[in-house]
C-alpha cells in the first residue's frame, strides 16, 4: 500500500491562545486532509512572534512530514509575522514577489472601482507581497493576502490566511489538487451508535476486533443527550481501492456489531458526518 502523507498543521494567532477564537481552521483542515487521504500528525497552536514562528517550523522540518501548513499571520498588521519568521527558520531572505505584487493590485484596483475612489498601494499592502525568496504566491479568490507555497529539505510548506473564508478558498483552489496527485489512498469512515453497553465493557470488544483487522481505526466517543447517554463508535480506514476500504470497513463492523448484541447493547449506523 502506498505510503501516507504526513502533515503538520501549525496555527499561529495570539488570539487562538487567549481563548478569544476558536480554532476552527485546525479542525476544519483535518477534516479535509483527511478526506484527502492524508494524515495530520501534529496541531500545534503558537502566538504572533517570530522567535516562535521560526524555531516551531524549524521543529516541524526536523521531523520531516509530507507538508507543514500554516495558518494566520500573511495579512497587512504589524502582528502578521508569519512569513518573516519561516523566511528565518529556512535562513531565505524577503522580498517583495512581482507575482504576489500584480495579485494584490488587481485585488485593490477591482475595490476602488468597486467603491469609486483610488485606494493607494501603501507599504502595508506591498507586505502582504513580501515573500521568502523563491517562494511561489497562491490566488486568494477571496480576500487581498496570497496564499505561499514553498520546499525546503524535501518538505512542502504551504502558509495560508487566517480568515476561514480565505484559507478554505485557497486550499479547495491550489492546495487540494496537489495533495490528491501525491496521495494515492482514498479514505472512508462509519460511526456506530452503541447503547445499553459500558464504554468499559465496549473496550475488550475493540481490542478483539482491532486485532483482527489492525487496518481499521476504531474511537469510542462517549456521548450524552436528553433522555441518557450513548457512545459514539468510529471507524475508519485509507487504502488505494475504494472497494477494499469499505470491505475493511464492514468487516469490522459486522464484528463490532455481533459482539455487542452479545452483551446485550443496541446499535445503530449513524450517517457520515453526525
Amino acid at each position: 500500500m502506498s505510503k501516507q502523507l504526513k502533515f503538520e498543521v501549525l496555527t499561529i494567532g495570539n488570539e487562538l491562545l487567549i481563548g478569544k477564537i476558536l480554532n476552527t481552521n485546525a479542525h476544519w483542515l483535518s477534516r479535509r486532509i483527511t478526506s484527502l487521504g492524508g494524515r495530520v500528525t501534529r496541531i500545534i497552536t503558537i502566538g504572533d512572534d517570530i522567535d516562535e514562528i521560526s524555531s516551531t517550523v524549524r521543529d516541524c522540518l526536523a521531523r520531516k512530514p509530507d507538508f507543514i501548513i500554516t495558518v494566520g499571520g500573511l495579512g497587512p498588521t504589524f502582528d502578521d509575522k508569519t512569513l518573516e519568521g519561516v523566511a528565518r527558520a529556512l535562513n531565505l531572505n524577503l522580498k517583495v514577489n512581482s507575482e504576489a505584487l500584480d495579485m494584490v493590485k488587481m485585488k485593490y484596483e477591482s475595490l476602488s472601482k468597486t467603491r469609486g475612489e483610488k485606494i493607494e498601494l501603501t507599504p502595508a499592502r506591498i507586505k502582504m507581497a513580501t515573500l521568502p525568496d523563491g517562494a511561489k504566491p497562491l490566488t486568494n479568490p477571496v480576500g487581498t493576502a496570497p496564499g505561499v507555497l514553498l520546499e525546503a529539505d524535501g518538505v512542502t510548506i504551504i502558509c495560508l490566511p487566517g480568515v476561514p473564508e480565505e484559507m478554505k478558498a485557497i486550499f479547495e483552489d491550489s492546495i487540494s489538487s496537489i495533495i490528491r496527485g501525491r496521495s494515492k489512498l482514498i479514505f472512508c469512515e462509519k460511526s456506530l451508535r452503541l447503547e445499553g453497553i459500558y464504554e468499559s465493557d465496549l473496550a475488550p470488544i475493540i481490542d478483539q476486533v482491532f486485532k483482527m483487522n489492525p487496518r481499521v481505526y476504531i474511537k469510542s466517543h462517549p456521548k450524552r443527550e436528553e433522555g441518557g447517554a450513548y457512545i459514539e463508535l468510529h471507524l475508519s480506514t485509507s487504502d488505494e481501492s475504494l472497494e477494499e476500504c469499505l470491505k475493511a470497513i464492514g468487516v469490522t463492523t459486522s464484528e463490532v456489531k455481533k459482539r455487542v448484541v452479545e452483551r446485550g447493547g443496541r446499535i445503530t449506523e449513524v450517517p457520515t458526518g453526525e
